[in-house]
């Protein structure tokens, strides 16, 4: 299993069992033998507005910068951002692309871009943290129906309707979160 999650969105099941991780989705970021890398993508963080952040990090975001709020992008090194953005920027070296269309960057260059209305990608998030998994241990949870998995778009990864995407995501495969059970069974 060689990159074959990166680029997708997990969402979580009912019932999942980690209070971190209910009704998550996440934008798998890498994904192969050894480690997979998430940003979760509809938890945003209390009181903490993007430009707020950037003026926190003695960075001065111009005017036209939204007040959408930063995400909690996992449990994992939650002090650490990550920009989630659309390949119109790309920082040589540093920025990996994700899917088709986005990449996400973990360095300051991309915190300077977000504050220059001439340099900001045309759609960005960022995200403190992320969600981490060891080698197997997110192929696990798949086969448990932890989670279930589908294609991302524009709307769904950078959209601030965070307390809907999960049933959004679900829609896209066709499932109707009402329908969905916190028990789980094999066939």
């Amino acid at each position: 299993m060689n990159e074959r999650l990166t680029g997708r969105v997990l969402i979580a099941m009912p019932g999942i069992g980690d209070p971190r991780f209910e009704r998550a989705v996440i934008l798998m970021c890498a994904h192969n033998d050894h480690h997979a890398v998430g940003l979760t993508l509809n938890q945003p963080a209390d009181g903490l507005p993007l430009p707020s952040l950037l003026r926190r990090l003695s960075l001065e975001p111009d005017g036209s910068l939204p007040e959408d709020p930063v995400l909690v992008g996992g449990p994992v090194e939650r002090e650490r951002g990550f920009v989630l953005h659309t390949d119109d920027y790309m920082s040589r070296g540093s920025s990996q692309p994700v899917g088709e269309g986005v990449a996400w960057t973990a360095t300051r260059d991309a915190l300077q871009a977000l504050c220059e209305r001439m340099r900001r990608p045309r759609r960005a998030v960022l995200a403190l943290g992320y969600a981490g998994w060891g080698a197997g241990q997110l192929e696990r949870e798949i086969q448990d129906n932890a989670w279930l998995t589908c294609e991302p778009d524009e709307s769904l990864l950078f959209d601030a309707d965070h307390d809907f995407k999960w049933a959004r995501a679900l829609a896209k495969l066709g499932v109707a979160a009402g329908n969905l059970s916190a028990q789980s069974g094999h066939a």
